[in-house]
C-alpha cells in the first residue's frame, strides 16, 4: 500500500493522451468524468504493457470513496485511518467484495494535489514514477479497480481547487 502527494512540476505528458477528461481539475460537476478519465488513464498503461484491463468494482469503490472523503474530513493523509483502519478492514466492513472468496489480494494508492496538480493526468504521472504505485497499477493480478475522489485536501490547500484520490485494487478467486 502507497501514498502519495504530489507536488511536482507538470510534465505535460497529460497533452498525449488520448483519455478525455485527463487534464480536469475535479470539481462537484465533472467528478464522474475525472473518475472515468483516472480508469482510462490506468488502463492506458496496464494494456501498453500487454496487461489486462482494469474492470470497475463497485465495492471497491465505494470504499475508496469513503476513504478519500475520511481523509479530507478528518485531515489525515496515509492508509490507516487515525481511528485505525486499514484496506483490508475498509473493504471487509463497507462491501461484500471479500465474501465467499477463496483467495484474494488488494492494494491501494493514494494522492492529493491542488490545482493542476489535481487533474488525472498528473496525479497518474506521478503514480507511475513512484515505484510502489506503479507495481500496484501494473500489477497483472489484480483485476477490479475502485476509484475515489473527494473535493479537496487532507491539509489547508490555501482556497485553491483540491482533490484526494485512492484507487483500490483488487483480485479475488471465489469458492
Amino acid at each position: 500500500m502507497i501514498s502519495l502527494s504530489l507536488a511536482a512540476a507538470p510534465t505535460g505528458a497529460s497533452a498525449a493522451t488520448p483519455c478525455a477528461g485527463a487534464d480536469l481539475t475535479p470539481a462537484a460537476d465533472n467528478v464522474a468524468q475525472v473518475r472515468s478519465a483516472t480508469l482510462c488513464l490506468l488502463n492506458r498503461e496496464r494494456t501498453r504493457r500487454g496487461l489486462k484491463r482494469l474492470a470497475e468494482s463497485p465495492d471497491l469503490r465505494k470504499s475508496a470513496q469513503g476513504f478519500s472523503q475520511a481523509m479530507v474530513r478528518e485531515s489525515f493523509f496515509d492508509h490507516v485511518s487515525p481511528g485505525g483502519s486499514t484496506l483490508l478492514s475498509r473493504v471487509r466492513n463497507a462491501t461484500a467484495y471479500l465474501r465467499n472468496v477463496s483467495n484474494y489480494a488488494l492494494g491501494e494508492n493514494i494522492a492529493w494535489g491542488t490545482g493542476e496538480y489535481a487533474t488525472p493526468a498528473e496525479t497518474m504521472t506521478a503514480w507511475m514514477q513512484s515505484a510502489g504505485h506503479r507495481h500496484n497499477i501494473l500489477n497483472g493480478r489484480f483485476r477490479h479497480v475502485g476509484i475515489g475522489i473527494a473535493l479537496g485536501a487532507p491539509v489547508d490547500a490555501q482556497g485553491m481547487p483540491a482533490a484526494t484520490y485512492t484507487t483500490d485494487f483488487g483480485f479475488r478467486a471465489t469458492r
